[in-house]
C-alpha cells in the first residue's frame, strides 16, 4: 500500500511539474511573441514617419535591451524574496500595456519621444527572462536542468519564427498614414491572454522556506555588490562572460542581416523572413529535443564549446557565402541555428547549476542583465561595421567573437565538479 501511494505521489509531482514547465513555456512563447510582432517595421517607422534617422531608429531597439540589462537583477532578486509568480504576473501585465502604448504613439503619435517612453516601459516591465528561468530551476532536477532551459530557448526560437512574419502582414494596416500600430495592439491582445495564463495557470515554484528573507537586499536597478558576489564564483563568472561574448556575437547580425541579403543577394522581405523562419525553428528544434539526449551523454561544458565552434564555422561560412551564392548563406545560416541552439540552454543550464537553491533568481537574473547588455552593443557595433566597412564586416567581426568565446569556454570546469559540494557552493555564494 505504501509503495502504491509513494508511485502514485510520485506520478502526481511529475505531472505538476510537466504542467508547470508547459504554463512558463506558454507564458514566454505570448511575450516573445508580443516582441517579435514588432520587429519588421519599428525602426524603419520611426526613420520614414517620425523624422529620426536610420540610427536613432535602431536606438528603439538598443534602449529596450539596456532596459532589461537594469532591470532583470532586479525581478530576479525580488522574485527570490516573494516568489516567481508574483514577479510573472506583474511583469506580463505591464508589458501589454508597454504595447498598447507603442501601438497608441505609432497610431496617434507625432513625435518619436514617446515611441522611446513606450520602449523604454516594455523592457522594464519584460524583464522577467531571469525570473522564468529561475522558475525552470525551482522544478527541475540538476541533470535535467539545461533540458528545462531548452524549454526557455525553443520559447525564443517560436517566438523569433511566428512574431516577425505576422507583425509583417499586420504592419500593412495603417492608422493615420502609420504603419505598425495594428501589430503592437495584436501584441497587447496576446499580453493579456499570457497575463491571465499566468494568473489562473501557473502554480508558485518556490516555497516561503526556501526563499531569501533578506530586508537589507537592495533592489537598485544595477546592483554592484549583488553582482560582485555573484561573478566573485570563478565558474560563472566565466560562463556568464562566455554567453556575454556569444550574444555580442550573434547580434552583429540582428539589424544587418536583412540589408546584407538585400545588398548581395538581391533576395526580397518574403526570403528573407523565410530564411530567419528557418533559423528559428531549427534552433528551436535542437533545443526543444536534441539538448536532452546530449547533456544525458556529455558535460555541459564541453557541449558549450561545441556550440561555440560551430557558431565560429558559420558566421565565416555566411561572411564568404556572396562569393560562392545563396546556398552556402542557407548553409551557414543552418549551423548557426545549430550552434545557438546548443549553447543557448548549455550555458543557462552550467550557470544555473553552479548557484544554491536561494540564489537561484539573483544569479541567472545577474546573467540575463549581463545577456541583455550584450543586445545593446551588439546590433549597434553590427550596423556601425556594416556602414563603416562593409557588408561582410559585421560577419567576419561576429567570428573572431566567437573564437574568444571558445576560448574562455575551453576554461569551464565540468559542472559535475561544481555540483559535486553543494554546501560549499552555496558558502562560496552566499
Amino acid at each position: 500500500m505504501r509503495a502504491g501511494s509513494g508511485t502514485a505521489a510520485s506520478s502526481a509531482s511529475r505531472t505538476r511539474r510537466g504542467a508547470s514547465i508547459g504554463a512558463i513555456f506558454l507564458t514566454v512563447v505570448l511575450d516573445l511573441l508580443g516582441f517579435g510582432l514588432v520587429l519588421p517595421f519599428l525602426a524603419e517607422e520611426a526613420r520614414d514617419n517620425f523624422g529620426t534617422t536610420a540610427f536613432v531608429g535602431t536606438l528603439l531597439g538598443a534602449v529596450y535591451s539596456l532596459m532589461q540589462f537594469l532591470f532583470v537583477p532586479v525581478w530576479g532578486r525580488l522574485s527570490d524574496r516573494v516568489g516567481r509568480r508574483p514577479v510573472l504576473v506583474w511583469s506580463v501585465a505591464a508589458s501589454a500595456l508597454g504595447m498598447a502604448g507603442l501601438g497608441g504613439a505609432i497610431g496617434f503619435g507625432n513625435s518619436v519621444i514617446w515611441l522611446f517612453v513606450a520602449r523604454i516601459f516594455s523592457g522594464i516591465a519584460t524583464a522577467n527572462l531571469g525570473t522564468a528561468s529561475a522558475y525552470i530551476a525551482d522544478i527541475t532536477a540538476p541533470e535535467d536542468r539545461a533540458r528545462g532551459m531548452g524549454f526557455i530557448g525553443m520559447a525564443f526560437g517560436i517566438g523569433f519564427v511566428l512574431g516577425p512574419g505576422v507583425g509583417g502582414l499586420l504592419a500593412k494596416i495603417q492608422i493615420h498614414g502609420h504603419y505598425g500600430a495594428v501589430a503592437c495592439f495584436a501584441a497587447a491582445a496576446l499580453g493579456v491572454i499570457n497575463f491571465f495564463w499566468v494568473l489562473f495557470g501557473l502554480p508558485e515554484s518556490l516555497p516561503p522556506e526556501k526563499r531569501n528573507p533578506e530586508k537589507k537586499r537592495s533592489l537598485r536597478p544595477l546592483d554592484i555588490t549583488t553582482a560582485k558576489r555573484v561573478l566573485s564564483d570563478p565558474n560563472v563568472a566565466r560562463a556568464i562572460l562566455v554567453n556575454f561574448l556569444i550574444i555580442v556575437s550573434f547580434t552583429n547580425l540582428d539589424q544587418t542581416f536583412r540589408y546584407f541579403n538585400k545588398d548581395l543577394f538581391d533576395m526580397d522581405q518574403i526570403a528573407t523572413g523565410l530564411l530567419l523562419g528557418m533559423v528559428g525553428v531549427m534552433a528551436a528544434l535542437v533545443q526543444g529535443g536534441l539538448i536532452r539526449p546530449l547533456t544525458k551523454r556529455y558535460d555541459l561544458a564541453p557541449l558549450i564549446a561545441v556550440g561555440v565552434a560551430v557558431q565560429v564555422a558559420a558566421f565565416a561560412i555566411i561572411a564568404i557565402s556572396p562569393s560562392v551564392g545563396r546556398g552556402l548563406l542557407y548553409g551557414g545560416s543552418i549551423f548557426l541555428a545549430l550552434g545557438n541552439g546548443i549553447t543557448q540552454p548549455t550555458v543557462s543550464g552550467y550557470i544555473s547549476k553552479c548557484a544554491s537553491a536561494r540564489e537561484q533568481g539573483t544569479v541567472l537574473g545577474t546573467s540575463q542583465s549581463v545577456a541583455s547588455l550584450a543586445r545593446v552593443f551588439g546590433p549597434a557595433f553590427g550596423g556601425y561595421l556594416y556602414g563603416a566597412l562593409g557588408p561582410r564586416s559585421p560577419y567576419v567581426a561576429a567570428a573572431g567573437g566567437m573564437c574568444l568565446a571558445l576560448v574562455v569556454a575551453l576554461g569551464l570546469r565540468k559542472s559535475a565538479l561544481v555540483v559535486a559540494k553543494p554546501q560549499s557552493t552555496s558558502t562560496q555564494m552566499s
